[in-house]
């Protein structure tokens, strides 16, 4: 795996005409998140949720960047039912390396990666993984405790407070509103510009 700072990050993607992928992990409960909404005058908004349940839901996202491309978010969900002990509780490896397969059949051409330090990104079977795709994937990682460096984190933000002034009933129904949610960002690439901007990365002009 390549390690670097920012700036040789920043050279690779030049020299190599790559796509800058950063990825993220983040999971959600049936219950909501804390949001800012609009309440009638003198009323506090509320949002009713029984909190029965356990079931809740895991998410990896990349948002994909390239100088004359339009920004692109590519995600997985994985859905936590209650008593299915046989269900995974969140991305692993090969979870990991097929998100990255896809992204590379998707947008084509070299990636640069850029992700945190779990311990899933780096073991030994994520590092024979990644090695696997070596001729098309160069991996840096993030410097500990720097998520304002990473727009995928401007996706969950974004997407938590919308999750908030809504009450899902089931797991189900909390990863079909987040799939909903997730595809109208797709289709915003000045809003995923946005999220870059906030790291103070520059977003490539399509």
């Amino acid at each position: 795996m390549a390690k670097g700072d920012l700036s040789a990050r920043g050279k690779k993607v030049r020299e190599q005409g790559a796509w800058l992928v950063l990825e993220d992990e983040s999971g959600q409960s049936l219950r909501p998140p804390t949001a800012c909404t609009w309440p009638r005058i003198g009323l506090a908004p509320q949002v009713k949720a029984s909190g029965k349940g356990s079931g809740r839901i895991s998410l990896a996202g990349m948002v994909c960047a390239r100088a004359g491309e339009r920004t692109r978010l590519m995600y997985r969900i994985l859905v936590h039912h209650p008593g299915r002990r046989s269900e995974r509780k969140g991305f692993r490896e090969r979870d990991f390396a097929r998100l990255l397969d896809m992204a590379h059949q998707q947008i084509g051409g070299n990636i640069v990666l850029v992700w945190d330090n779990s311990s899933h990104h780096k073991d030994a079977l994520m590092r024979e993984l990644l090695a696997a795709r070596a001729q098309w994937l160069t991996v840096f990682r993030l410097p500990p405790y720097a998520p304002h460096l990473n727009p995928a984190e401007g996706v969950w933000a974004h997407l938590k407070n919308d999750l908030g002034i809504l009450a899902a009933r089931t797991a189900d129904h909390l990863a079909e509103l987040t799939r909903t949610r997730l595809k109208r960002m797709q289709y915003r690439p000045s809003l995923l510009d946005g999220f870059i901007a906030e790291t103070g990365l520059t977003p490539a002009p399509p």
